[in-house]
């Protein structure tokens, strides 16, 4: 899922969970905001400015899309504007807002294109069952995403409520397919040094997704002891729930070192929570968190 990062706005995304196969439909964040609302802020003194956040971390996600055994990896993120044009890591994906902020009445369009590298079932399979069935190769996914946010919505000049729609395909033949992924999310700053966001989404998958990542063959059964199951279906894959908090650590959120926390649920719905290795091996419920610290320039 692409974030909405409203002009001179998108505070940390979150963190790139290096490793998780299930990470676009799992590592979720909002925007960010505008500027600080505490004290004699104007809310456009960055307009036009060039400006990069880098981070890192760490995150504890699930071993594979559908474990109940979690591991703990290394995270990193990247965000950040050029002439204008946004771009931003969130999960294993990378995406550029090929639009110049243009933003009217704090009305901002949102268009470009989106990256993802997809890890799941490559490694990590900590249960040992899991381990039985044939891996996967890492799959480059393409694709797109449109979007579009409001600036000054509810709680102040500078809370912003966002919406987009990220379609994914395999470019590599290791699933042959797609999701699709709507995302809606709000963000407001608490002060000068903390804000918060609030993400909800949802992912569709193809049936060439649900084939290759939540199938049992026989040969497979017979080695791992889970049940046959060749007859997955694509459809709806699972929703997300996330949370975003960070905290200036220099004073400002606009600029300097900050603290960022995220954390996100997701339950797989479908074939995809009655394959065995969720069903059996596993659990519909995913859980990701992670913490790290951020420095913007």
């Amino acid at each position: 899922m692409i974030p909405n990062c409203p002009p001179r706005a998108c505070v940390l995304p979150a963190l790139l969970l290096i490793g998780l196969g299930a990470a676009p439909a799992q590592a979720q964040s909002a925007g960010g905001n505008r500027a600080a609302i505490s004290g004699p802020v104007d809310p456009n003194a960055d307009t036009g400015r060039d400006t990069i956040t880098i981070g890192g971390g760490i995150a504890v996600v699930p071993s594979y899309e559908g474990s109940n055994n979690y591991v703990i990896v290394p995270a990193a993120a990247i965000r950040g504007r050029v002439s204008g044009f946004n771009f931003a890591s969130r999960g294993t994906v990378l995406s550029v807002d090929v639009l110049r902020d243009r933003s009217t009445h704090g009305l901002d369009i949102q268009f470009g294109p989106v990256v993802n590298v997809n890890f799941n079932r490559v490694g990590r399979r900590v249960d040992q069952r899991v381990r039985q069935l044939d891996g996967r190769k890492v799959a480059f996914e393409a694709g797109g995403y449109f979007g579009i946010a409001k600036t000054g919505v509810f709680t102040s000049p500078y809370d912003t409520l966002g919406a987009s729609v990220t379609v994914l395909a395999d470019t590599t033949g290791i699933h042959n397919s797609y999701t699709i992924t709507p995302t809606v999310n709000y963000g407001t700053p608490l002060s000068r040094k903390a804000y918060v966001g609030v993400s909800l989404s949802g992912t569709w998958a193809g049936d060439g997704y649900a084939r290759s990542y939540f199938t049992v063959s026989a040969p497979e059964s017979l080695r791992s002891g889970l049940p046959v199951f060749t007859n997955a279906r694509g459809g709806f894959k699972n929703y997300n729930v996330s949370a975003l908090g960070t905290y200036s650590l220099t004073g400002d959120l606009r600029h300097g070192l900050g603290l960022y926390v995220v954390g996100s649920y997701s339950r797989l719905q479908g074939d995809f929570a009655r394959s065995p290795i969720v069903s059996v091996a596993g659990s519909p419920n995913q859980f990701v968190g992670a913490i790290g610290l951020g420095y913007t320039f």
